[in-house]
């Protein structure tokens, strides 16, 4: 779950309802026992979800299968009709919704109207932008959406370091996609969306850690957070994005000098069970490290939410990963827990 300051924390606790929390309830009972037991036990539906509004982006960043172009699943744009059947199935219960998964959420034209929707229904709404398309009209939509958190992609404070990772982007578009939305909320006195710059730590933007706290607090955003990078072939790094500095990074040196995933990897995941990824076309995957939906366990075109959720194939997902998670492909590179803040 997200992590808040004293604002945003009140805003969060308004979205919830005693039916919400007691779904909330069941669903960490359950996880709770299917861990004592070592069976996966299933009570309730999540409290978060996230859906896709596009696979489509702008950039070509060189960890991502969108920017990269890489993508094996079809490419396209979440459908406003479809996005609100699905919430009206689950929102009684829902209490955070993430418009991200893969791609640039603004190019999807009915995005902001989806967002809409979800918070006439009082869900939590948040998204992540790399703000290249937050003009002056979008910035203020966006805070008339209702929308509550906007995290935005900064990866340095120079144009020669910020392209370095996010490749055909443009700095002065970001900060000026940041002030406008700063500006916006001023301006329609709303105390949402809660604000941060997302720094992705990587070597080439390392020095930059100082620099971005500075950036951040003179444009007015609530919050800094400072991301590990995943690097898809960590063993060899090809593209040279591991930082130095390892309280950024994911992985670090085992007793035989080869790259590990700091994270221990368990045989059990809180994210099996409170949360679940929807793709663009109604796919239902494990969580965002499935990025090119390789583990599909539903369709939600041709099955109920509930029949998904419980589904056998949820269910021997579940099975596999408390049995051996380690053999699960997306779990190799899982960076749960390894996020910095600073206000």
């Amino acid at each position: 779950m997200p992590q808040f300051n004293l604002n945003d924390s009140v805003n969060f606790l308004s979205k919830l309802t005693p039916r919400r929390l007691w779904n909330g309830a069941k669903v960490y009972f359950s996880y709770q026992l299917s861990r004592l037991t070592g069976k996966p036990i299933i009570w309730g539906i999540p409290i978060s979800i996230s859906f896709e509004p596009t696979t489509s982006c702008n950039l070509r960043c060189p960890e991502c299968p969108s920017g990269l172009r890489a993508f094996t699943r079809p490419t396209g744009m979440l459908q406003p009709s479809f996005f609100n059947e699905t919430i009206d199935s689950v929102y009684k219960d829902l209490i955070y919704l993430i418009f991200y998964f893969q791609g640039e959420p603004y190019l999807n034209p009915s995005f902001l109207d989806m967002v809409s929707y979800a918070s006439k229904k009082g869900i939590y709404t948040a998204t992540s932008t790399n703000a290249h398309y937050l003009t002056e009209a979008n910035a203020k939509k966006t805070v008339e959406s209702g929308l509550d958190r906007l995290i935005i992609s900064i990866d340095g404070t120079t144009q020669e370091v910020y392209e370095q990772y996010r490749v055909g982007g443009k700095l002065d578009k970001v900060i000026e996609g940041a002030r406008n939305i700063v500006k916006w909320k001023k301006e329609l006195k709303s105390k949402t969306p809660f604000i941060f710059f997302q720094f992705l730590v990587v070597k080439p933007n390392e020095h930059q850690i100082e620099a971005i706290k500075a950036l951040g607090a003179e444009i007015g955003v609530d919050a800094v957070r400072f991301k590990t990078a995943q690097v898809y072939d960590y063993s060899n790094d090809p593209h040279g994005l591991i930082p130095s500095n390892q309280k950024y990074s994911r992985y670090k040196k085992d007793s035989a000098g080869q790259m590990q995933v700091k994270n221990g990897l368990g045989n059990h995941c809180w994210k099996l069970w409170h949360a679940n990824v929807i793709t663009w076309d109604g796919i239902v995957v494990p969580c965002c490290f499935d990025k090119d939906a390789t583990h599909q366990l539903g369709n939600l075109k041709n099955m109920s939410f509930t029949e998904v959720w419980n589904s056998p194939a949820y269910h021997a997902f579940r099975q596999n990963l408390m049995t051996s998670r380690k053999s699960i492909d997306i779990c190799a590179n899982c960076s749960e827990g390894l996020s910095v803040w600073e206000d």
